[in-house]
């Protein structure tokens, strides 16, 4: 299309590398370094030509039913608003960011950007040589992320209902960002087609033969299993529990050997004693001292383990009278020692069983609350947002009226 006379006088030694009708005879040319746009002749302007550099920190778009607003801010060389129909804005906009990405130094000279793609919170740029993201209201800010396809190994796609990921995988990692559902096929056509050119390739899946061979003729490449034991490995660090146990001194062993043993003997003694004898008076309270101290044992033995005889079983019984009155205290029945001999026992069961339930009813209480805590901060920041989201709707309605 033949530019007018004052454009083509506003563009100098310059060439226009991009040329967008706006409507009328309005005109809109883009160079290396600025964005020039043509205002024709009308009832209420004279004929203009605005500039606008591509230097800037931040672009922001702000789009009516009928008029579209690109706003571009420079720090603290101040701003400039672009005004343009809303039905030219993705024509306008492709060329534009081209043009401020390549004065950002982040495409190279020769680079040339494939593809665009603007969503309502994030903005890709396909390039010949990277893809370039931009997460956040703004179409661009100077915080953006680069996945160069020279270190991209795979592309993968993740298809739901409402959005679809994009899994990059590269330098042993994988990022992963969301598209609308609707325009996945676009995005994925744009981001395949650019990788595959830069490799050489015809699909994804040459790629990742191509990658897999590489992999086999590298020397260098750390197998899984070695990979696994670099990972395992503790250094000079703390030693795992059990790793080196602590040597033993075999004197010292066999000297305290039997002193501990013999302790440890008449530990169980007193232990199994003091069992035996709770177990007995639960389950067969004496009434008297009409049992032998022998009951519930062999009924043909003698404690001290010799032959039972009618004058050893009369001896036995006389003497054991005296030991268990003299094992009551006085004053007291011996159902009232039963009742304190099995009373501490019990009492321990519903003590231990109380404490142990305890604990466990707070501690899950104290997890129900803090899930239901968490759900509520999430809901209420989807409120805010959501709010946020509905007066931005209300603020570009206004400006497109």
């Amino acid at each position: 299309m033949s530019l007018p006379d004052a454009l083509t006088s506003a563009l100098g030694e310059e060439s226009a590398v991009a040329e967008v009708d706006l409507g009328g005879d309005d005109t809109l040319a883009v160079t290396p370094t600025r964005t020039l746009v043509y205002r024709a002749e009308g009832l209420l302007s004279d004929e203009a030509v605005e500039e606008y550099p591509h230097d800037a920190e931040r672009l922001t778009l702000s789009e009516g039913r009928r008029k579209a607003k690109l706003t571009m801010e420079y720090g603290l060389d101040g701003t400039e608003t672009l005004s343009l129909p809303s039905s030219r804005v993705d024509d306008a906009l492709f060329p534009i960011l081209a043009g401020v990405i390549n004065a950002a130094g982040i495409t190279d000279p020769g680079e040339s950007v494939l593809k665009t793609f603007r969503f309502s919170e994030i903005t890709l740029i396909i390039t010949s040589k990277q893809v370039v993201k931009h997460i956040g209201a703004p179409v661009w800010t100077e915080e953006f992320e680069t996945f160069e396809y020279e270190s991209i190994t795979d592309v993968t796609f993740e298809e739901g209902s409402v959005a679809t990921t994009v899994v990059l995988t590269h330098d042993g990692r994988q990022d992963r960002f969301k598209i609308p559902s609707d325009d996945a096929r676009a995005v994925r056509e744009a981001i395949v087609d650019a990788v595959c050119a830069f490799h050489e390739v015809d699909s994804i899946d040459a790629l990742r033969e191509q990658v897999a061979e590489a992999a086999d003729d590298d020397p260098d490449t750390p197998s899984d299993a070695e990979a696994s034991a670099d990972q395992l490995d503790f250094g000079e660090g703390i030693d795992p529990l059990g790793a080196n146990p602590p040597a033993v001194d075999a004197d010292a062993d066999s000297d305290t050997g039997s002193e501990s043993t013999a302790s440890e003997a008449v530990g169980d003694e007193a232990l199994a004693a003091s069992l035996g004898e709770g177990e007995s008076d639960q389950s067969t309270p004496t009434t008297g001292g009409d049992h032998s101290p022998a009951a519930g044992g062999d009924q043909s033995s003698t404690a001290g383990g010799e032959p039972a005889t009618a004058d050893g079983d009369a001896s036995s019984a006389g003497d054991s009278q005296p030991a268990t009155e003299s094992q009551s205290t006085p004053g007291t029945t011996d159902a009232d020692t039963d009742a304190d001999d099995a009373g501490p026992a019990t009492r321990e069961l519903t003590a231990s069983g109380s404490e142990a339930a305890g604990p466990a009813d707070e501690d899950e209480l104290a997890e129900t609350v803090a899930t239901l805590a968490e759900r509520i901060d999430r809901q209420e920041e989807q409120l805010a947002r959501q709010n946020e989201l509905i007066e931005t709707l209300i603020e570009e309605l206004r400006r497109g009226r």
